[in-house]
């Protein structure tokens, strides 16, 4: 095996006048190359998209959301949170009311959505304290508000001027900005405001009624497992959603976008691998002679097939380990210097996500690039060393 390994090397690297093949070979690497970076790049950037957004998701919003059909009062609500935090994984309980309000500044009308929080307790189950980048969610009481970035550039308003809001029932109500968060979603940013639960039940009409519990996890993937055993101990009285029900939809989206660019990238190694193909016939077409001498002296038709595949492979080889090289490379700068910036309103974030897995993805695309070069060379070997020595001396 080594001798055949060591023939198939002296094939490639010696000198020779047939320099049409060494072309053939250099664009079959080439292009190798230029298909395993690619994929690797837009699977890395899809996979960032990924992870960011569903990093952002989590934070804005609850891991568990527990739902009372006609609300939850805030007399019931006591023993709802004992039951649900003497479950296993639960780090965070929190009430909030959700609705949504009017607000106007300088004749400018604008429906948002409203969110009464708990401001205690908010940060146990959401991110909002760790966006804030004025005020402090501390000062948010029954006469004041926490608006997004985007909004408040949106309206000209800063920390401490008022906010005019008119409630469903067209109560108007006049609210001081006591805080602004950026959460990096444009829409998030735009559309939510967070005001104190006592003034959302009254803007919103609920009475002492709350809309849900949100509930944090030490790990967000057993979502689906807590959601069993609380609904279990709570009865059938709550409606509760995982984040990843509430998402289901959006993420099932992305992760066949990632597939689908996945096969249409990899038809750039598969086109890639033609060369190899080509290459390798000519090769055999050329070596004829020495595939029969070979033959002759007793090496035997699977010798003569490895020698051609030894070939293939190190040509894929090449080819793969410089695309992957060059992909993880120019993935890892686009992650470190974060050069290309997006429009926010169009993609909810302001930059180019990018995230390098070496398993799966990477490893997947090495794999997948090997197997097309395996198969491509599948046909000129067999054809190598299905020569007889008679034959292939025949005309020498």
């Amino acid at each position: 095996m080594l001798a055949e390994l060591f023939i198939s090397w002296r094939y490639l690297a010696t000198r020779r006048k047939e320099k049409f093949i060494s072309l053939i070979s250099v664009i079959a690497i080439l292009g190798i190359a230029i298909g395993v970076a690619a994929l690797i790049i837009v699977i890395g950037v899809m996979t960032g998209f990924d992870r960011d957004l569903r990093d952002k998701i989590v934070g804005n919003y609850a891991h568990i959301t527990v739902a009372g059909y006609e609300g939850i009062d805030n007399a019931e609500y006591a023993g709802l949170k004992n039951k649900i935090a003497s479950e296993p994984h639960v780090i965070g309980v929190s009430p909030y009311a959700q609705g949504q309000i009017l607000v106007k500044e300088s004749g400018k009308f604008f429906a948002v959505g409203v969110k009464g929080i708990d401001p205690a307790t908010e940060p146990q189950v959401t991110k909002v304290k760790e966006y804030l980048t004025q005020g402090s969610l501390d000062n948010l009481d029954r006469n004041s508000v926490v608006i997004g970035s985007q909004l408040a550039a949106y309206l000209g308003l800063g920390l401490g001027a008022n906010l005019a809001a008119t409630s469903p029932a067209g109560k108007q109500y006049n609210l001081k900005i006591a805080g602004i968060f950026n959460s990096g979603m444009y829409d998030y940013d735009m559309n939510l405001i967070f005001i104190h639960l006592a003034c959302a039940q009254e803007i919103l009409g609920l009475g002492t009624k709350m809309t849900a519990v949100a509930v944090k996890l030490d790990n967000i993937y057993m979502a689906g497992r807590v959601k069993e055993e609380l609904s279990k101990s709570l009865g059938i009285n709550y409606a509760l959603k995982t984040w990843m029900e509430m998402n289901r939809n959006f993420f099932a989206a992305l992760k066949l976008e990632k597939f689908t660019m996945f096969i249409i990238l990899a038809l750039i190694i598969l086109v890639a691998s033609l060369n190899i193909v080509s290459t390798l016939i000519i090769m055999v077409v050329e070596k004829t002679k020495d595939i029969g001498i070979l033959r002759a002296i007793g090496l035997s038709g699977a010798g003569i097939g490895r020698i051609f595949t030894y070939q293939g492979l190190i040509i894929g080889g090449l080819g793969t380990f410089f695309g992957a090289s060059l992909g993880v490379f120019l993935c890892g700068l686009l992650k470190k210097y974060q050069f290309i910036k997006l429009p926010q309103d169009i993609y909810y974030i302001d930059r180019l996500p990018v995230a390098i897995e070496l398993w799966p993805d990477v490893a997947l695309i090495v794999g997948s690039a090997m197997a097309i070069t395996l198969i491509s060379v599948i046909y000129p070997a067999s054809r190598a060393a299905s020569f007889k020595p008679a034959e292939a001396l025949r005309y020498e």
